[in-house]
């Protein structure tokens, strides 16, 4: 499949931004991928595709339940965080456990391959949402289950750097704006033909030291578009400026308030 020259620069600038974090692993980032496991009833045996790895938190957690019988196939196309995913599994001496470096939004298997598939906060960086969901379908034996975690439209700054742009007459819409809701959520899985949705929510916000939570890079990350491309360095910094005094404004003296609503979503195939 022919990629346009966005989608192109848009994925490079995520990998290089997961290839730059050398120590990704913490309590937070651990926190926030393992719930996913507490809503799938994984068996001995089973073989488990995890989409979009990472570091392979989830799939090496995985690959300690589904046992030697069991396999686990992790893919991820930033070789930073798939280098640290080896080095684990190498240290716990685990051998049911695969990683492949590819796209995950376009990887093929074959049909009915799995009996879980699952994708730890990072399904809101696909292009095509909706077209993913029904692969995984595809690639799941009937009765198989998806499980994805994803935030809420309100999490992670979006909206106050939508709000910011906005005054400047700069248009933005959230990565998570597919997946921000329940209902959405909820709405996705039942067009791709999943039954049996469930949806839990935990929040997993957290105060940021003002320092830090002020300093905006101006970065964006959307799979479909980035009008903050087009904007001259003056204005960057007149947004970083208002951005700034935003943040201050609003912080208390415990910090900055990180909103990030956790959506723990599964469904069953057919």
């Amino acid at each position: 499949m022919q990629n346009s020259q966005y989608e192109q620069e848009y994925k490079k600038k995520v990998i290089d931004f997961f290839d730059s974090r050398t120590s990704y692993d913490n309590n937070y980032t651990i926190d926030r991928a393992l719930p996913l496991l507490d809503l799938v009833q994984l068996q001995k045996g089973q073989k488990v595709l995890d989409m979009a790895t990472g570091t392979g938190i989830i799939a090496i957690a995985v690959a300690q339940i589904v046992g030697s019988e069991g396999k686990v196939t992790g893919v991820d196309f930033s070789s930073g965080m798939l280098t640290q995913a080896q080095q684990k599994i190498e240290e716990l001496g685990l051998q049911n456990i695969e990683f492949i470096e590819a796209d995950a939004e376009y990887i093929d298997f074959n049909d009915e391959s799995f009996d879980v598939i699952l994708c730890s906060t990072s399904i809101v960086y696909f292009k095509d949402i909706p077209a993913a969901l029904r692969k995984w379908y595809r690639f799941l034996k009937p009765g198989g289950i998806l499980g994805f975690s994803c935030c809420s439209e309100e999490s992670c700054g979006a909206p106050l750097i939508i709000e910011i742009c906005e005054k400047h007459g700069i248009s933005l819409t959230s990565i998570n704006e597919p997946t921000g809701s329940p209902d959405k959520c909820h709405d996705l899985l039942t067009e791709a033909g999943f039954k049996n949705i469930e949806v839990k929510t935990k929040q997993l916000g957290f105060y940021h030291n003002l320092e830090q939570a002020r300093e905006w890079n101006g970065g964006w990350f959307h799979p479909r578009e980035n009008p903050l491309l087009q904007v001259s360095s003056e204005q960057m910094a007149e947004l970083k400026a208002d951005y700034r005094q935003k943040i201050e404004a609003e912080a208390t003296e415990e910090g900055a308030w990180y909103e990030f609503l956790s959506f723990f979503v599964t469904g069953q195939k057919a």
